[in-house]
C-alpha cells in the first residue's frame, strides 16, 4: 500500500485543521467538572512544558552574536510591538458596528502577542531574503514578547480582558518565563537530546497548543458565550483583520525601502514583523483571560492563517523577482543558530 502524503498544493495549514477540529470537540463534548480541572492542570502543565522546550532550544550565545544586526531587530520588534498595538488601538472606533467588545478585545490581544519563528523562517528562504537575520528576529521576538505582551495586555486591556489582573502577570512570568529561563539554565545537558528528538518534540509543541484551545474552548462552551458571535460579525471580523494584515505588509516593505534596508533585509523583516505567534498566544491568552480566552483566541486564530496563505503567495512572488538571482547576505553569526526554535504553527 502506497503512503498516504498530504496535498503539497492544499491552501490550508493541515495544523489549522487540526486546531479547528479540537474545536469542534470542544462544542460536542466540552470538559465538565472533574474532567474540567484535569484539563485546565494538564493544561497549565502543557504551557510551561512548551516555554522549557523553547528556552532548551535557543542558544544564548549564538542569539546575541545575532544582535550585532540590531537596527534590523529593533525594526521587527519595533513592528511588533508598537506599530501594531498602535492599528490595534485605532480598530477600537470599529466597535460596536463591526465588532462586539469581546471580539475587539481578541483583536487587540492579536496585535500584542510576538511574532512567529518558523513560518518567518521558511517564507524568509523561499523569497530568498536574509535567512539568519528572520531566525534572529523571530527568536528575539518570541523572548521579549514573554516579558512584553502581558506588560502591554495589563496597559491597554486593563479589567477588560475576562478578569485580567495584576495577578495574572505573575501568573504568566511564573508559568512562561520562568520554565524559559529554566530551560537556558539545562540547555547545556538537554540541548543536544532536544537536536536529536526535535521532529518528536515538534508534535509535542503541537500537541500541547491543542490541549490549551481545547481548554479554553469548552470553558466557552459551559458558560455558553459562543451565542454572542454571529456569522455577520465573524465576517467583519476577518474583513478587519485583512485590512491589518495588508497594512502592516505594506508598511514592512515601503517603510524598509525608506529605511535603506538592502533587499533581503527587507524580506526578513517583512516576513517577521508582520505576523503574529499561534504557538506563543494560545498559551498566553489562556494565563490572562481564563474562561474568555476562547473569544480572545478567536481573532489570532483566524489571522494565523490569513497571514499563511498571504505569505506564501507573496514570497512566491519575491523569488521570482530579478534581484532574487543573487544569493542573499548572510550576517555574523547568525547562520549557527538551530532552525528548530518554534513549532509549525508558530
Amino acid at each position: 500500500m502506497k503512503r498516504l502524503k498530504w496535498p503539497s498544493r492544499l491552501p490550508i495549514d493541515p495544523y489549522i485543521l487540526l486546531l479547528l477540529g479540537t474545536v469542534g470537540l470542544a462544542a460536542l463534548l466540552p470538559a465538565r467538572g472533574t474532567a474540567a480541572d484535569v484539563a485546565s492542570g494538564a493544561s497549565t502543565a502543557a504551557i510551561a512544558f512548551l516555554f522549557f522546550l523553547y528556552g532548551a532550544r535557543l542558544s544564548t550565545r549564538e542569539a546575541l552574536e545575532g544582535l550585532k544586526h540590531w537596527r534590523l531587530h529593533g525594526t521587527v520588534l519595533a513592528c511588533t510591538f508598537v506599530v501594531f498595538p498602535l492599528l490595534g488601538l485605532a480598530a477600537r472606533g470599529l466597535e460596536p458596528v463591526f465588532l462586539t467588545h469581546d471580539l475587539y478585545t481578541g483583536l487587540l490581544f492579536l496585535t500584542l502577542v510576538p511574532s512567529t519563528i518558523q513560518s518567518s523562517i521558511a517564507f524568509t528562504s523561499i523569497a530568498r531574503g536574509n535567512v539568519p537575520a528572520a531566525i534572529c528576529a523571530g527568536s528575539f521576538s518570541s523572548l521579549a514578547g514573554i516579558v512584553i505582551t502581558p506588560l502591554l495586555a495589563a496597559a491597554l486591556l486593563g479589567n477588560s480582558g475576562g478578569g485580567f489582573s495584576t495577578d495574572s502577570l505573575v501568573k504568566i512570568v511564573l508559568q512562561l518565563l520562568v520554565p524559559f529561563l529554566a530551560g537556558q539554565v539545562l540547555r547545556r545537558w538537554i540541548g543536544g537530546f532536544i537536536t536529536r528528538h526535535k521532529k518528536v518534540l515538534g508534535y509535542v509543541d503541537r500537541g500541547s497548543i491543542l490541549l490549551v484551545v481545547y481548554t479554553a474552548f469548552s470553558e466557552g462552551m459551559v458558560q455558553g458565550i459562543w451565542h454572542q458571535v454571529s456569522p455577520v460579525r465573524l465576517a467583519g471580523l476577518l474583513l478587519v483583520e485583512a485590512v491589518l494584515l495588508a497594512v502592516m505588509l505594506t508598511l514592512t516593505w515601503y517603510g524598509t525601502k525608506a529605511l535603506r534596508f538592502g533587499r533581503e533585509d527587507r524580506i526578513a523583516i517583512q516576513f517577521a514583523g508582520s505576523k503574529k505567534s499561534l504557538a506563543s498566544g494560545l498559551p498566553m491568552a489562556g494565563v490572562l483571560f481564563g474562561a474568555h480566552a476562547s473569544l480572545a483566541v478567536l481573532p489570532l486564530m483566524l489571522f494565523h492563517q490569513m497571514q499563511l496563505m498571504v505569505c506564501a503567495v507573496i514570497a512566491k512572488r519575491r523569488a521570482r523577482d530579478p534581484e532574487a538571482a543573487t544569493p542573499p547576505r548572510r550576517s555574523a553569526g547568525a547562520s549557527r543558530i538551530a532552525v528548530g526554535t518554534g513549532t509549525r504553527s508558530g
